[in-house]
């Protein structure tokens, strides 16, 4: 009892200060923290969005040392070619299973209970605009104007070697985040990993509800199950297209690197945010235009 007494009040305190969201699962960084030797089953560390940096501090979130914190031995995020894989997205590390048994989650982000239909109270109004204030992480009005969220992957085990050019996005859900879960689908093409696997970032850019950030998360994964001999073509940035004039990118796409102080690669109209979705030329699900 003292000891779930301890945790509930831990939770209390992160829970009073702004929440947001990450791709929980074993093989990405910063799961325990960023503190050596500690952890901390009850981080927040990766769910910080990057907004207004230069390239040297947002990209793989260096600003918060989490390149520095890569995943334990032998943990990896599995992707199974032409399958699916599935995360937990939450506003901390204590919210999912990863973590106290998972005895704090629900099926929302943040642990808590919500209605189905779970809706801000106008459509002018965002979540946590409700008489509970909660669900400002969220970014969004409801499921469907939730922005969309995707997974890039680079054919580099070495993190230094991971460039714009040679991460390409290529698994993209729409509406999300939203639920705890979310599961996204794999190309069958992707080809397996080299030794040591791959570098994958879990990426998002919320549209409108709060402040325009993004965000780029880190994890170590690596391809099952592959026959392909494809290779990943390089990656070229998205163009906004959701004018209806705007030809799309096509192919293998870059991440999203917006409002940052250097490094951005995208531009869009003014009251516009760029997303992961099919205003910037994306698809739900695999990308299977992505090769060479």
């Amino acid at each position: 009892m003292k000891t779930t007494t301890v945790i509930v009040a831990t939770l209390a305190s992160a829970g009073s200060v702004q929440a947001h969201v990450a791709a929980w699962v074993k093989g990405m960084y910063c799961l325990n923290g960023t503190t050596p030797g500690v952890d901390d089953q009850n981080t927040n560390t990766a769910v910080n969005p990057l907004w207004k940096l230069s390239k040297s501090e947002w990209w793989m979130q260096h600003d918060r040392g989490c390149d520095q914190f890569p995943p334990d031995d032998g943990d990896s995020l599995e992707l199974p070619a032409g399958g699916s894989f599935t995360v937990e997205l939450a506003h901390n590390r204590a919210q999912t299973t990863l973590s106290f048994g998972g005895q704090f989650t629900s099926d929302w982000p943040d642990g808590k209970q919500h209605p189905e239909d779970w809706h801000s109270p106008s459509p002018d109004k965002c979540l946590d605009a409700n008489p509970d204030g909660l669900g400002g992480a969220m970014h969004t009005h409801n499921q469907s104007t939730a922005a969309g969220s995707a997974f890039a992957i680079s054919y580099n085990s070495d993190i230094t070697q991971v460039t714009m050019e040679n991460l390409a996005v290529f698994t993209v859900l729409e509406h999300t985040p939203w639920k705890r879960l979310a599961t996204y689908q794999v190309p069958a093409d992707l080809p397996s990993c080299p030794e040591g696997g791959c570098y994958c970032a879990w990426l998002w850019v919320p549209d409108g509800c709060g402040e325009p950030n993004m965000y780029m998360q880190n994890l170590r994964c690596h391809v099952t199950g592959s026959t392909s001999t494809k290779t990943v073509a390089p990656a070229k940035a998205p163009v906004y297209c959701g004018d209806g004039t705007t030809p799309c990118v096509a192919g293998a796409k870059q991440m999203i690197a917006w409002n940052q102080a250097d490094g951005s690669n995208v531009e869009v109209p003014d009251g516009v945010s760029p997303g992961y979705n099919k205003n910037m030329g994306w698809i739900p699900g695999a990308q299977n235009d992505i090769f060479s």
